[in-house]
C-alpha cells in the first residue's frame, strides 16, 4: 500500500514537472524565457521543453499588427484655435526581447508619445489647413514615433486621424464662410456662362454676316458672268448674222433681195409712225426710194472690196 502511494506521488510530481517544463507557443506569438531571473531565450511558435525549476516564461508577446485608439485631446493650431483631435495607431512587435526589457509598457509609451507629437504637428499649421493636411500630419507622427520606438523593438506602421472637432462657434463661422464661397462660385459660374453665351452668339452673328456677304458676292459674280456671257452671245450672234447678210448680198440675187428688204422695212416704219400719232413729218425725198435703195446696194457692194 505504501508503495502505491509512493508511485502515485512520483507520477504527480512528474506531471507537475511536465506542466512546468512543456510550453506550446501559438502561431504569431513569442515567449521570452528567463533562467534564474535573467533573459535566456525567445521561444517562437511550436512545442518547447524548459529546464525544470530554472527556466520560466517571463513575457508573452503577440507578433500580429495591433491597433490602439489614441484618446481625443485638445490641440491649439497656429492661429490659436482649440480643436479636439483623436486617432488610431497601428504597431507591431518585431523584437520581443527589447519589447520586454527596453521599456516597461510600450503600448502606453507609444500612445502618450503619439499625443504629444500630434499636438506639436497641429501647432505648426492653421485651422483651415488641418483638414487638408491630414496626410502630412499622419506621416510626420509616424516618422517621429518610429524613431522613438526603434530601441523598444516595436515598429509603428501608420497613424490615422479619426476626427478633428473645432468649437461650435468656429464651426458656425466656417459654415458661413463655406456658404459664402459656394455662393461666390455660383455667381462666377453664372457670369461666365452668360459671357460665353454672348460670345457664342456674337460669333454666330459674325459667321452669319460673313456667310451672307459671301453669298451676295457669289450671286453678283454669277450674275455679272451671266450678263457678260449673254452680251457676248448676243454680240457673237449679231456678228454672225451680219456676216451671213454680207455674204448673202454678194451672192447672186443678193442686191435685189436687199433692196426689197429695205423697202419693206422703210414702209413698215412709216406705217408705225402713222399709227403712233395724227401728225408726222414726211421726208422730202420720200419719193426717191429708188435712189436710197441704190445707195444701200452700192454700199453693200463696196464693203467687201474695202476689206480685201
Amino acid at each position: 500500500m505504501e508503495s502505491l502511494y509512493v508511485s502515485l506521488g512520483v507520477v504527480f510530481v512528474a506531471i507537475i514537472i511536465l506542466v512546468k517544463t512543456a510550453v506550446v507557443v501559438p502561431q504569431q506569438n513569442a515567449y521570452v524565457v528567463q533562467r534564474l531571473g535573467k533573459y535566456h531565450k525567445t521561444l517562437n511558435a511550436g512545442f518547447h521543453i524548459l529546464f525544470p525549476f530554472l527556466d520560466s516564461v517571463a513575457y508573452k508577446h503577440s507578433l500580429k499588427e495591433q491597433a490602439t485608439d489614441i484618446a481625443e485631446q485638445v490641440c491649439i493650431t497656429k492661429d490659436n484655435v482649440q480643436v479636439g483631435v483623436d486617432g488610431v495607431l497601428y504597431m507591431q512587435v518585431l523584437d520581443p526581447s527589447r519589447a520586454s526589457y527596453g521599456i516597461g509598457n510600450y503600448m502606453f509609451a507609444i500612445s502618450q508619445l503619439a499625443q504629444t507629437t500630434l499636438r506639436s504637428e497641429i501647432g505648426k499649421i492653421d485651422l483651415d489647413r488641418t483638414f487638408e493636411e491630414r496626410g502630412t500630419i499622419n506621416q510626420n507622427v509616424v516618422a517621429e514615433l518610429d524613431k522613438a520606438s526603434e530601441p523598444w523593438g516595436v515598429k509603428v506602421l501608420r497613424y490615422e486621424i479619426k476626427n478633428i472637432n473645432p468649437p461650435h462657434d468656429v464651426l458656425s463661422a466656417m459654415e458661413k464662410q463655406m456658404r459664402a464661397e459656394r455662393e461666390k462660385r455660383a455667381v462666377i459660374l453664372t457670369s461666365e456662362g452668360e459671357r460665353d453665351a454672348k460670345i457664342n452668339q456674337a460669333e454666330g452673328d459674325k459667321q452669319r454676316v460673313i456667310k451672307q456677304s459671301e453669298a451676295v458676292k457669289t450671286q453678283q459674280i454669277n450674275e455679272a458672268q451671266g450678263e457678260a456671257e449673254a452680251i457676248l452671245a448676243v454680240a457673237t450672234a449679231t456678228a454672225q448674222g451680219l456676216r451671213e447678210v454680207a455674204a448673202a448680198v454678194i451672192d447672186k440675187g443678193g442686191p435685189d433681195a436687199m433692196q426689197l428688204r429695205i423697202a419693206e422695212q422703210y414702209i413698215q416704219q412709216f406705217g408705225n409712225l402713222a399709227k403712233a400719232g395724227n401728225t408726222f413729218v414726211v421726208p422730202s425725198n420720200l419719193a426717191d426710194l429708188t435712189s436710197m435703195m441704190a445707195l444701200a446696194t452700192d454700199i453693200a457692194k463696196r464693203k467687201p472690196a474695202a476689206t480685201e
